[in-house]
Parts: structure tokens; sequence; C-alpha cells
């Protein structure tokens, strides 16, 4: 199979493909793909802005309190501001705080705002709802102001997130529609039904993402309805009243149709749609700004968004 990147990246790009292309999965493999990917984040990420203060805590939630992570830039006062509660992706299997800490530090530098990333808990362990309950858990408290401690204002809550993190903001967002201000889609995964792209491309010869998205049935959707719009918000039909939205995707991405319906669909409901494609971008190429200049640029555009649309 042809290298796309070939003539577009630097070399690391092409290391970084060679990897991916030593991957071709079996059924039963890909779960030590997203473990893969994992230490592939902590290879090809670039260290992201350096912060005023980073502080991990809990987020009561009865049995299972949430762990978070929060950044607060420099040029932020003690006075209580704007913030971003943002969910990492990793197929509702994988990835972390950790590994998604340069993306939250460009985006709260970026935005001059206070970014709170979500550890959620994760499947095969905690299937389907554990991981969203975590995520609305901590939407709640903030909206309920238990967040002024920290510097978060209650009335100045934008949700975000990447992938699968990506899905549970999008139906969070179309929850709480009323309390939100903004809502960040990078490359999300809106549906659970279908499992290749209606068009399939070369991208998607290696069949990475179709394996992977029967492994989340399997382990995550675990037989839940995937017609649900909490696990397919895809399928809502009322988008009217939706915070603006800032959406990305990539056109090596198997997720790419989806996204861009998504963007469609808020568009035509009349929600305010700030619509990103990054045509030679593959799927999570921000956890790998190392290996693609893009990765640094795209969280530093989706700030603009959060910061013009919060103020």
């Amino acid at each position: 199979m042809k290298n796309p990147f070939s003539g577009n990246t630097k070399k690391i790009a092409d290391d970084l493909f060679q990897k991916f292309e030593q991957m071709k999965p079996k059924a039963d493999q890909v779960y030590a793909i997203h473990n893969n990917i994992r230490r592939m984040t902590n290879q090809f990420d670039a260290v992201g802005p350096d912060m005023k203060k980073v502080e991990n805590f809990n987020v009561p939630n009865g049995d299972f309190p949430v762990p978070v992570r929060l950044y607060v830039p420099h040029n932020l006062s003690d006075e209580t501001g704007p913030c971003l509660i943002y969910l990492h992706g990793g197929g509702f299997v994988t990835c972390s705080t950790e590994s998604h800490d340069g993306l939250c530090r460009r985006l709260a530098s970026g935005a001059s705002l206070r970014v709170l990333s979500v550890d959620y808990r994760l499947s095969p362990q905690y299937p389907y709802p554990a991981g969203p309950e975590d995520c609305e858990a901590v939407l709640k408290w903030v909206l309920e102001g238990h967040g002024a401690e920290y510097g978060l204002n209650a009335g100045a809550v934008a949700l975000g997130g990447d992938s699968a993190g990506g899905n549970m903001t999008a139906y969070l967002a179309q929850k709480y529609r009323d309390r939100l201000k903004a809502q960040i889609l990078f490359y999300p995964l809106m549906q659970l039904v279908e499992l290749k792209p209606p068009k399939p491309g070369p991208q998607d010869w290696l069949q990475i993402g179709v394996m992977a998205l029967k492994f989340i049935e399997e382990h995550y959707v675990a037989g839940s309805d995937p017609q649900d719009v909490r696990l397919s918000p895809l399928f809502e039909k009322n988008l009217i009243g939706l915070p603006p939205a800032y959406v990305l995707t990539c056109g090596l991405d198997p997720l790419r149709d989806e996204g861009r319906a998504y963007a469609r669909n808020m568009e035509t409901a009349g929600v305010r749609v700030k619509y990103c494609h990054e045509r030679a971008m593959p799927h999570g190429f921000l956890n790998f700004a190392r290996a693609f200049p893009k990765g640094k640029k795209v969280p530093l555009d989706a700030a603009d968004f959060l910061r013009e649309t919060l103020q």
C-alpha cells in the first residue's frame, strides 16, 4: 500500500505510518492495537505549553469518583472564568488524561481558559453506560457550581472531545443544550450501527476502523441498542438550540462521513457551526503533533472558536 503521507510530512510521519502498516490486525488483536496506539501517543506527541497550574483531583460520583485533571494557563487570574470540559478519545477502551495532556494544554493556552480533562471509566471492564455516566457526573458537577473553588464558571461551560469523546460530547450537548455555550467535536464517532464508511476508499483498505468498531460493539455497546441516541447521537432528530459547534473531520478517517453529516444536520437546524476538514490527515492525528504539524495548529483554531464564542 502506498504511503499517503510521503512528500507531505517529515520523516517522523513516515516512521509513524510504518508502525500502522505493521499493525494490520486480526479481529482478536484490536485491544492490543489500542494499547500500541497509547504507547505511540507518548512517542509521537509534542509537549504542550507550560501551565500556571496543573491539578489532579476527583469529582464525586457515588461509588465511582471520577479522576479529572485541571489545566490553568499563566495569563488567568484566580477569579472564576469560562472552562472547557474535555472528554478524551480512545475507542472507549484506552487513552486517558495523560495521553491527551498535550492537546488539552494547547486548548487551554490558545483559548486562555481552564480545561478540565475527564478520566472516565473504560471498557471492557466497565462497558456502556459507565463512561458516559462519569462524563455526565463531571458536567453536572460543574454546571451546578461545585467547580467554583477551582475557578470554573458554571455559566460559561463548553464541552469537547475527540473520537469516542466526541461521541459522548455530542450526546451530552444535546441533553444539556440550554446550559452549554459551545461544543468541540474532533473527528467524532457519531453512530455505532453501521461499521463501514458509505463510500470506502484506499484509506480504509487496512480495515482498522472496521475492526475497532467491531471491538467497540462487542465490549462497549455490549448488547445495548446502538440505535439509542446515547450511543449514536447522529440519529437525534431535534437539533434546534444546540450550542455553537466546532467540527473537525479528516480525509484519511473512516468516521469522516458521519462527522460531516452531523455538521450539516446542525447547520440545517440553525446551529452555528465552524466546520474544518483536513483532507490529508488520519484519525487521531491531534495526538501525534510531532509527526503532523497540523496537530499543533488545529487545536489553536478550535481555541480561537472557543474564545470568540465564550466571550
